[in-house]
């Protein structure tokens, strides 16, 4: 980078915040020409073209999000230095992480384990629904989404999931809803249940199951948020089809009780990554990383 104009950077960030190439010329109180020959030399300098034209707006290639990102940082390093005229700071690398809001924390806080504590690192952690974080993703604002179903071919998008672990699932609720049934069939038949709607990969399962068994239910609620099954499980609403994992403080605390696992059913947990040419390397980290989600 010795021999890179960092003028061409001054200039490029204010093309790149603007969106625009005549008002960020007037700012800089340069020619467009002048400008836009600027550019043109440091789209040749990196071999990258940094810019596409939508209309009379210039929107950023994926080179120029991860140009602006540095040229940002280097401004802001320059800015500090002039301020305080201290050491500088190591540089921040950043990982953007997108998880469904009804997703497992135990899960969220094991995929992130890799790069937690190290001080170079800052993870930015944003919650949501399926569509949009995916936008997000595809528009390179996240880095990976974290979900417990993949993308649908409705979702399109070259998006890449990638299935990291998996928990068991069982029959849980309160110890008064548990006493008295012998078997799987006896208990689904005679307790109202809270169950996964009726979209979700777990609820198809759970549906096969309940053929098999030839069982006619009682549904007392189809939740899409594992977070409010579990509070409706301790409120004795009915037994909740959950992974163990959800409620772990109410089985140690006995406050639920787990009446056995569903037979062939299990939760599986995904990271969704889009495939691009500049990937952020922290991902690697997290990626290979074994996902253990700690139980005790």
């Amino acid at each position: 980078m010795a021999d890179l104009n960092y003028h061409h950077l001054r200039y490029f960030r204010a093309v790149a915040h603007e969106g625009n190439l005549t008002r960020a010329a007037d700012a800089l109180n340069l020619a467009p020409s002048a400008l836009s020959a600027q550019i043109r030399a440091l789209e040749d300098r990196l071999g990258h073209a940094l810019f596409e034209r939508s209309g009379r707006r210039l929107l950023l290639t994926e080179a120029g999000r991860i140009a602006l990102a540095h040229a940002d940082d280097i401004a802001a390093a320059g800015e500090e230095l002039l301020a305080t005229l201290r050491e500088k700071r190591r540089t921040q690398r950043i990982l953007r992480v997108g998880a469904l809001a009804t997703l497992s924390r135990n899960f969220q806080l094991a995929f992130l384990r890799p790069v937690l504590g190290q001080l170079d690192v800052e993870v930015i952690l944003r919650s949501g629904g399926m569509a949009e974080l995916l936008r997000a993703l595809e528009a390179l604002s996240l880095d990976v989404v974290l979900t417990s179903e993949p993308p649908g071919s409705a979702a399109g998008g070259p998006f890449v999931a990638h299935r990291l672990a998996e928990e068991p699932v069982s029959l849980i609720g309160r110890p008064a809803l548990l006493a008295g049934h012998a078997t799987l069939a006896t208990r689904l038949a005679a307790a109202p249940l809270i169950l996964p709607t009726p979209e979700s990969g777990l609820r198809a399962g759970f549906e096969a199951l309940r053929e098999r068994l030839g069982v006619t239910l009682q549904i007392a609620a189809e939740v899409d948020d594992m977070a409010m099954m579990r509070l409706l499980a301790r409120e004795g609403i009915g037994l909740a089809v959950l992974p163990p994992i959800v409620v772990r403080d109410e089985l140690a605390s006995g406050e639920l009780e787990e009446a056995e696992r569903l037979p062939g059913l299990v939760q599986p947990f995904h990271a969704v990554t889009i495939a691009r040419r500049f990937p952020n390397p922290l991902l690697r980290e997290v990626l290979r990383g074994e996902v253990v989600i700690r139980r005790e």
